[in-house]
């Protein structure tokens, strides 16, 4: 006589988790989401951090909206021009890179970039990828093209690639290069951290003002070849060594 297969145990998901998986907001603005009661489950307001949840039977609502799983992940790039805010929706009514982004899917911005930096803005709708590019853990690079307004001295390069001390802690060690024929005015610097405004604050700690700030790779991600203001999808190249890098199973 065969034996009864004991039944499957349904896949129990932290609740900020599931809604980042479907492209609500990051696990950080889901738990905002939680702490202002705009999550219901199964007909009762969820506040939370830990609450699990079954996505197979239990139903989900974000200020009155039904949520469900995202099947299809979107992965873009934007070349995000000057003046656009790095968010969905602003309450001042200044424009923000989703005015920018030309598709059907909900999609929302990974990271930020300052209302004046231009450059490699990733967008995605898959929340796990965006929870991993990050956390500070893997330490992903990202390469910048900074104008200063002044030349930057040997002594304060050497400082930038050991690490400055900001308020919010010392720097991790940053790989820079002068830019060819700018006299020491442009550099180019690559990060592992993602700290905010943290570029302009490495430079402007040193007594430089930072005249231009454009990001120019997000690991593999380049914008070349992406007017300013544009899209594409992601290559699958490009996703695959982002994916690799944020320390995703092949």
């Amino acid at each position: 006589m065969k034996s009864k297969r004991a039944p499957k145990r349904a896949e129990l998901l932290r609740i900020n988790r599931f809604l980042s998986m479907c492209g609500v907001a990051s696990r950080r603005k889901a738990e905002d989401l939680l702490r202002e009661g705009r999550v219901i489950v199964n007909g009762r307001k969820v506040s939370e951090l830990a609450t699990r949840i079954d996505p197979s039977r239990d139903q989900v609502f974000v200020d009155g909206k039904q949520i469900t799983r995202v099947h299809d992940p979107v992965y873009l790039v934007l070349n995000k021009p000057k003046d656009t805010i790095t968010t969905v929706k602003d309450e001042r009514g200044r424009a923000t890179v989703m005015d920018l982004v030309r598709t059907r899917d909900r999609v929302y911005p990974i990271g930020r970039l300052d209302r004046n930096t231009t450059g490699v803005l990733l967008l995605t709708n898959d929340g796990d990828f965006a929870h991993h590019l990050m956390h500070p853990r893997f330490q992903i690079p990202k390469a910048y093209h900074v104008v200063c307004d002044a030349p930057v001295t040997t002594a304060d390069m050497r400082q930038l690639t050991e690490g400055v001390i900001l308020e919010d802690g010392t720097t991790a060690p940053a790989s820079l290069t002068v830019i060819p024929r700018t006299r020491g005015k442009e550099i180019g610097i690559t990060i592992h951290e993602g700290r905010n405004r943290q570029v302009r604050r490495m430079f402007e700690h040193l007594g430089y003002e930072v005249v231009k700030l454009d990001r120019v790779a997000y690991g593999p991600v380049t914008k070349t070849g992406l007017p300013r203001g544009a899209t594409r999808r992601l290559t699958h190249h490009e996703l695959r060594e982002l994916k690799r890098l944020a320390g995703f199973e092949d």
